[in-house]
């Protein structure tokens, strides 16, 4: 499938460690103490000094909390906060460890790309690598007495880990120093705690499967001990969602590595890689969810004295708040990296939670990776994906205030779904996806999703995805004549709903499939009043949109459409085509030499100077032929 490649998405990350909000809030100084910015990041840094572990720790940690506030992070870094947290990383405590790699973890995440970059600059990268250092070294050596006692220096790896993750996502010179320094052998140690610390495991994963991802200094130099290590994980049986995803990152990382396998593995290992995300996308979310969410509510009946608020007390955050607090800070401060996992943040009370947000974290992540594979084997079960989240898992959800973030990661599954679909379609041929009838059941199930409810949708990820995936289904089947499935009506629907919306790939999309169809019609004998109806439409948006990709994706949806034909005569005639043509004529050209420039990619650009000259040949050609 070459290099076809999802966009990124924001990844929240949040720190559990450290002090409940309230009893945190409780303990903030009062009045003027925090300056008169209101900002306590000049106390909270000055007691990174206190020769009490306590103070430490709870300064890391209040930290921590407060950084999750995007407005409160400048504070911090003007008062040089990376370079004096830093030495905490190697703190006596190991708690101090901890919450200050914590703190580093949320600065990083809540700070994006900038502040990552700035974090490196500050050789955040000599403490962190020498923290997974001695905490690698000490994994042996450190006894846990009982099964359900906490690992603390697998607690700070953990920590550690996905910092580095969050580094290496953002910044080029944390992932070049990644691959001069031997971390990778370090993450390797981590993932392969897997069979007694799957959340330690889940993050090593996480970062090999970022840091593999389009890098060949690190890929030349690919042991067969990595390899060994991520087959072994393959290879692992254990039961839960956490496992899944677990060998779904695994699968994920050994796809990145495809072009240094050794000859004699690398069929294999890929087959187990496809086979490992296949089996994810087996998994029927709607079923397990509400299985998941009984046996929670089971498990508190016979623990009545656990319960969700006691959950909280231990200073997480429930996952419907982070979400909530994701999409309030989207606007204003974009977060790192992709939307993935953070369950390893949620309680050790809420098992249930964590496992259903690892199986979605799962399925999710397998859609991602698989738009990037040319694999026919898993086409029907993608489509299956694509359908919306079942009724009773969507209720389940929002019964329960912890479990409602769970709806929008359901609909994030369907997404990217859409998104592999459109890809799939996109690479592969008419025959290997099963041929005219399953490109028609293909093309109804998604007139369904767009069209199947009283209302068009409105989310705009999930018309982004699904106009893309229909634009390319829309194409094969016209290039293989195979009749059309969407009504003249559903099409104005389509372009309605499109118009209104903000994303330009989906008003481009939009226009391109009144174009594809238009133009199969126009072979067609009486059609022209639906040619009228589809030109009228275009005709507006390349006059009226204010993207000038738009307006030249409609020129171009025009020119194919009314390229020849009886019926398109008679309606181009009807819709005055070619004096409306005429008319913005200069002021398309205006618009191109006025905000081109400035405004669009060089790429854009020549696109738009081909349509601008095509515009002036295609109103010769509708001139010659009013003259006949």
């Amino acid at each position: 499938m070459g290099k076809s490649r999802t966009t990124k998405f924001k990844r929240p990350q949040f720190n559990a460690v450290g002090l409940p909000v309230s009893a945190a809030k409780e303990e903030e100084p009062e009045g003027d103490e925090h300056g008169e910015d209101g900002c306590p990041a000049a106390e909270l840094l000055e007691k990174l000094l206190s020769p009490s572990a306590d103070v430490r720790e709870f300064a890391c940690a209040s930290i921590s909390r407060v950084v999750q506030q995007s407005q409160t992070i400048p504070g911090f870094l003007q008062r040089d906060a990376v370079r004096r947290l830093g030495p905490m990383l190697l703190d006596g405590s190991l708690a101090v460890r901890e919450t200050a790699t914590g703190a580093l973890r949320n600065l990083s995440a809540c700070g994006g790309q900038e502040v990552c970059e700035d974090m490196v600059k500050h050789d955040v990268m000599t403490p962190l690598t020498a923290l997974l250092r001695e905490c690698c070294a000490g994994f042996e050596s450190t006894v846990v007495q009982m099964k359900e006692q906490k690992n603390a220096v697998e607690d700070v790896a953990n920590e550690a880990v996905n910092l580095l993750w969050n580094l290496c996502e953002c910044s080029s010179q944390a992932l070049s120093v990644f691959n001069k320094a031997g971390l990778l052998d370090l993450v390797v140690q981590c993932l392969e705690r897997h069979p007694h610390n799957v959340d330690l495991a889940i993050s090593a994963a996480h970062c090999l499967h970022t840091v593999t991802e389009d890098n060949p200094e690190l890929l030349c130099s690919m042991n067969t001990a990595v390899l060994g290590a991520l087959e072994n994980v393959l290879l692992s049986s254990q039961p839960g969602m956490a496992h899944t995803l677990l060998r779904t990152l695994a699968a994920g990382t050994l796809w990145n590595m495809k072009g240094s396998l050794p000859t004699a593995r690398q069929a294999q290992a890929l087959n187990a890689a496809v086979a490992t995300l296949s089996q994810c996308l087996d998994l029927n979310t709607g079923e397990l969810i509400p299985e998941l969410r009984q046996a929670e509510e089971v498990r508190h009946k016979n623990a009545p004295s656990v319960t969700d608020a006691e959950d909280q007390a231990a200073g997480e955050i429930p996952l419907d708040e982070m979400d909530e607090e994701e999409e309030e800070e989207a606007p204003k401060q974009k977060r790192n990296g992709k939307d993935n996992d953070f369950s390893d943040l949620l309680p050790r009370g809420m098992e249930e939670l964590r496992e259903a947000t690892a199986l979605l974290t799962a399925q999710q992540t397998s859609l991602e990776i698989i738009v990037n594979m040319c694999c026919s084997d898993v086409t029907q079960k993608v489509l299956k994906k694509t359908e919306f989240p079942r009724t009773e898992a969507m209720d389940v959800c929002h019964q329960n205030p912890s479990w409602r973030g769970l709806i929008k990661r359901m609909q994030r599954v369907q997404s990217r779904a859409l998104t592999c679909l459109h890809s799939i379609l996109s690479t592969m041929d008419a025959e290997s996806l099963g041929g005219p009838a399953a490109l028609q059941a293909a093309a109804q199930h998604l007139s369904t999703l767009v069209f199947g409810a009283a209302e068009m949708p409105k989310d705009e990820e999930f018309l982004e995805a699904v106009i893309s995936a229909m634009r390319s289904l829309l194409q094969m089947i016209a290039s293989k004549s195979i009749p059309q499935c969407m009504t003249p009506q559903q099409l104005m629907s389509l372009s309605e709903a499109a118009n209104c919306c903000d994303v330009v790939s989906v008003r481009v999309n939009a226009v391109a499939i009144l174009g594809i169809t238009g133009s199969t019609l126009a072979k067609e004998k009486g059609t022209a009043a639906t040619l009228q109806m589809i030109g009228t439409a275009l005709l507006e948006v390349a006059t009226k949109d204010a993207d000038l990709v738009v307006n030249g994706e409609a020129l171009d949806a025009l020119f194919d459409v009314f390229a020849d034909g009886d019926e398109a005569e008679t309606a181009a005639k009807n819709v005055q085509l070619l004096p409306a043509l005429k008319a913005l004529q200069p002021v398309f050209k205006a618009k191109i030499r006025k905000e081109g420039r400035g405004k669009y990619s060089p790429q854009q650009l020549c696109v738009l100077d081909n349509i601008k000259v095509n515009l002036r040949r295609f109103i010769g050609y509708l001139e010659k032929a009013v003259k006949k």
